[in-house]
Formats: C-alpha cells, structure tokens, sequence
C-alpha cells in the first residue's frame, strides 16, 4: 500500500463522507488559483497546513514525503520565468518582472497542492471510486478504475519480492549487474502482469461477472454541519484576502 493511501485510511476524517473532504480541500485548491498570491495564496497554504496536521491528523514526516514531489515540478515551473528567451540583450537573459510572477505560481501552485493533497490523504480511493457510479460516472469506467487501482499495488509488491530477491543473489554488486537485474525485473513484471490479469479475468467469469463489480462501501453521510465549517471557512479566507490586500504593500 502506498504511503498516501495508508494515511487516508488511517485519518481521523476517513469516516467522514467524501463529499465533506472534497468542499474543503477542492475549495482550498480553487481559492489558490483564483485569489492573488499575495495574501490569498498564502493564507490558503496556512489554512491548508493547519487542517493537515491538526484536525485531519496528517504526520509531518507523510506530508513532506508525498508533498516534495508536486512541491519540484512548482518549483521547476517557477524557475522558468526567471528568464526569456531571444531579444534584443541576448539570447537568455533575465526577465522583467520574471521575480514577481515567479514568486506568485510558486505560491499559487503550492497552496493548490495542498488543497488536493488535504482531500487525497483524508479519502481512501477505495471509499471514494464506488461513489461515482452515483454521481452520474458511467459503471464501466469506474470498474476500470478500481481494477487498474488494485492491480497497481499488486504489481508494486511484485517489483519489491524481485527486487529483495535479486540482491539476496547478489543481483546489484556492480553496474553491469545492476543492469541485467533492471532487465529482468521489467521482463518478470510485464510477464507477471498479463498472468495477473488473465487470472483474474478468469476469475469473474466463474463468478458470473455481469460487467459490474460490486463492492461492498463504508457507509457515511454528509454532515452539513462539516459542509457549513468547510464554506465557512473558505469564504473567510477570501474576506481576509480582500480586506489585507489593501492595507498590504
């Protein structure tokens, strides 16, 4: 199981129905977007920060090894408008202005990221997925979905057995080995895949698969008063976004 995923089991929200997680962090995320950097993105990126670590319970050491990832590529995007390519002072030079709105994607970018990573460590795919056959997402699609969802844990814990297993034989003791080994774990994967999938396609045709799997879901119920606190907050930060936004330079 991925890090991310056995923290969104593991949280204090994971009760609580996706509707009320996705108000909140999908509203954090457009807020981010939408307000200026300046505060808007930051006070977004606190509030997101505090939701994360105090009520929804979130490690820190968690938030930081599933957030330095989109944190890079924001980063990445950034940097690029530090600079301009061709004009009349040479081929790359330093943009005008390039600080300002670098400094604001990077914000705009990370508080978003936030957002989204508040709804995905607080909702387990496997609550969220059965639910959007209600929502009005076609039933093979999400069938699709969940199998793709399952089959990808599989295969990760197949690539980590090969993998032990190749250094228990001594498979990574030199670069030409470390090779061979990489070879033979793609070619044991891709194999082990095509086994997998024709086993368990074999498997819901004895079970008379009908082109709908049914899962069994935890059941939650939207609580309006989350639904109220989440609105409430969101349309306090954009207040508070409007009201600094005169008084700071």
């Amino acid at each position: 199981m991925l890090p991310i995923d056995a923290a969104a089991h593991s949280s204090r929200w994971r009760r609580r129905h996706p509707v009320d997680k996705a108000v909140l962090g999908l509203g954090l995320t457009i807020l981010a977007i939408s307000l200026p950097p300046w505060p808007g993105a930051v006070l977004v990126l606190a509030a997101a920060l505090v939701l994360l670590l105090g009520p929804a319970g979130v490690p820190a050491r968690k938030l930081w090894r599933a957030y330095r990832v989109p944190l890079g590529f924001c980063v990445t995007g950034a940097l690029t408008l530090l600079v301009q390519v061709g004009g009349p002072d040479g081929f790359v030079t330093f943009a005008e202005g390039g600080p300002a709105r670098a400094g604001g994607l990077l914000l705009r970018t990370s508080a978003a990221s936030l957002g989204v990573l508040l709804f995905a460590f607080t909702t387990p795919m496997s609550d969220l997925l059965p639910r959007l056959v209600k929502a009005g997402v076609p039933a093979p699609v999400v069938d699709v979905a969940l199998v793709t969802y399952r089959m990808s844990f599989l295969l990760l814990d197949s690539m980590s057995r090969i993998r032990q297993a190749q250094a228990a034989r001594l498979g990574h003791t030199t670069r030409a080995a470390a090779w061979r080994s990489l070879a033979g774990l793609g070619a044991t994967a891709f194999v082990r895949a095509f086994d997998r999938a024709g086993r368990l396609q074999a498997g819901l045709a004895g079970r008379g698969y009908d082109g709908t799997l049914r899962v069994l879901v935890p059941e939650a119920r939207m609580s309006r008063s989350f639904i109220a606190a989440g609105v409430a907050l969101l349309a306090g930060l954009a207040a508070l976004t409007l009201v600094l936004e005169r008084f700071l330079p």
